[in-house]
């Protein structure tokens, strides 16, 4: 990019910075007046070097609250269902999983109906907080029926693909998901947990997951952080 002498120094500068992961993704940069004076530009020289990183998409400006690295963005590749561990390892990121409660109890009406089981009957409920190279990405809330996968009840799930420890362990394989995504913010809680701001935009997805016979497997809630997720899908005209 053809910059100014003084702008392709800053430019530079911050390409190094960003590069050794001295502003890791998702991080916010220091302020213009604190970045010109380690720089030795002028703030208006500055703004063209952030400017062009912008252009190339290696930074974001917020009008509120400066320049940031954009977070790392997730998501399944269209009509291809993957669990957060895979999504992680085709980026070439490390998927870690810290288990927050692993309960069994009573199946509320709802689950009883999408995971056809009597009504009250047992349940597994496993709260995970999903993270990919150390950065918080999603709280995810799984229910799974106690009598098709028992031995998730004690089954260490730290840092685990639940999918792959539904096959391993239960036998079980997840053939399809109907899901369901919404538009939502963060509440105090989940902020703290997704480390973003009260408020901030989330992304909620709603799924149950079926093995290739139809047997519902399992019912899942996932709370993304809004600018680590994206959904795809091809979509049909019927004919």
């Amino acid at each position: 990019m053809n910059l100014p002498a003084a702008a392709r120094h800053a430019y530079e500068q911050l390409i190094g910075e960003l590069e050794t992961g001295l502003f890791p993704p998702g991080t916010r940069l220091p302020g213009e007046r604190e970045l010109s004076a380690r720089f030795h530009v002028s703030r208006a020289t500055l703004r063209v070097a952030l400017s062009a990183l912008e252009t190339e998409g290696r930074l974001q400006r917020s009008a509120q609250r400066g320049w940031f690295v954009p977070a790392q963005v997730i998501g399944e590749p269209p009509s291809t269902l993957q669990s957060f561990t895979e999504m992680a390892r085709a980026r070439g990121l490390q998927p870690t999983a810290q288990v927050l409660a692993q309960n069994v109890r009573p199946a509320t009406l709802d689950e009883s109906e999408r995971l056809r089981v009597a009504p009250t009957a047992p349940v597994i409920q496993i709260d995970r907080l999903r993270s990919m190279d150390g950065m918080p990405v999603c709280f995810d809330v799984v229910v799974v029926p106690m009598q098709r996968a028992e031995v998730l009840a004690t089954a260490d799930l730290t840092d685990a693909s639940l999918y792959e420890a539904l096959q391993q362990l239960c036998g079980l394989t997840v053939h399809r998901s109907a899901y369901t995504v919404m538009a939502s913010v963060a509440d105090p809680a989940l902020a703290k947990m997704l480390g973003t701001s009260v408020g901030s935009p989330i992304l909620i997805g709603e799924e149950t997951a079926y093995a290739s016979d139809g047997t519902p497997i399992l019912v899942g809630v996932n709370r993304y952080r809004g600018d680590a997720y994206r959904f795809e899908a091809d979509l049909y005209r019927r004919t």
